[in-house]
């Protein structure tokens, strides 16, 4: 799939090595006097390396790679140290890298490791993003029941962001998700959206008609279906045929990632009513 990953000009490369440090990782290595990335694997696509080099030899580009494995990172990482491991954590924290540092944190307590409390509990108290953009996660959620006005009815939304455009695909609510994806219309046309769709799911939203960059929305969603074991997805768009393009959207996804998963189809009319749903394992052949 393509991603994000560094590039090296080797004849901008003088072979200093004051990227490697830089990369504790383990993508790169000296050879034959230049530095090389030897495992798109290992290569998470951030950039740390790049103020590392004198000469500017090192550039982010999209590019087809193998997915990046964070278990088969932090065998290397573990190997090096309590202080590489500290620096790989506070990496991933800094850059929002919410489902890598889960996987990361899961890596250290499973073989007994001291887990750097410090550097994962600073993530809450000093975020370099928009607050709008932090995830997240309210599944398993023990506090009050979240209710709105007199009606008693609860909220369903089980994390947060929601919209397509401030999502990382790399989010840990979406670990074994089952995927509502809807349009932005359909919240304010469907009155039982919590109760009926969006119950035990996963929101993802955006308008298929508004919205520019679809083909980002393309790209998101296949990176979603490629690194995440997602379960099932539900398409919930607006009657008007603009609206279809949720559809479209996913399955195009689909068809890029490689992956088959149960796909519902539901429509919903400018009234309120539910109109039709189609079910079905999909994927565009």
């Amino acid at each position: 799939m393509k991603r994000q990953i560094i590039n090296i000009d080797e004849e901008k490369c003088n072979g200093c090595g004051l990227c490697i440090p830089g990369c504790p990782e383990g993508a790169l290595q000296l050879i034959d006097g230049k530095a090389r990335l030897v495992s798109d694997l290992f290569c998470d696509g951030l950039g740390a390396c790049i103020g590392e080099c004198p000469e500017g030899a090192i550039s982010v580009l999209e590019r087809e790679a193998e997915s990046y494995n964070e278990r088969l990172v932090m065998e290397n990482i573990i190997r090096q140290g309590p202080a590489v491991i500290a620096a790989h954590i506070k990496h991933l924290r800094d850059h929002n890298e919410t489902g890598y540092l889960n996987e990361a944190l899961d890596v250290l307590r499973e073989r007994g490791l001291p887990v750097p409390v410090e550097l994962v509990t600073a993530k809450t108290e000093h975020h370099a993003s928009c607050p709008g953009s932090r995830v997240v996660d309210l599944r398993g959620h023990t506090g009050a029941p979240r209710s709105v006005g007199q009606t008693g009815r609860k909220s369903e939304l089980r994390q947060w962001p929601v919209q397509l455009h401030l999502i990382n695909p790399q989010a840990s609510f979406l670990k074994n998700a089952d995927i509502l994806v809807a349009a932005d219309c359909v919240p304010f046309a469907y009155a039982a959206f919590h109760e009926d769709l969006l119950r035990d799911k996963t929101l993802i939203i955006f308008c298929p008609k508004l919205d520019s960059g679809l083909e980002q929305y393309v790209e998101k969603m296949t990176e979603i279906f490629a690194h995440q074991d997602i379960r099932s997805v539900t398409v919930a768009h607006m009657e008007v045929p603009c609206c279809s393009g949720a559809g479209r959207i996913v399955q195009m996804a689909l068809q890029r990632s490689g992956r088959r998963l149960p796909v519902s189809d539901l429509t919903i009319g400018i009234g309120g009513s539910l109109c039709g749903e189609v079910s079905g394992e999909r994927a565009l052949p």
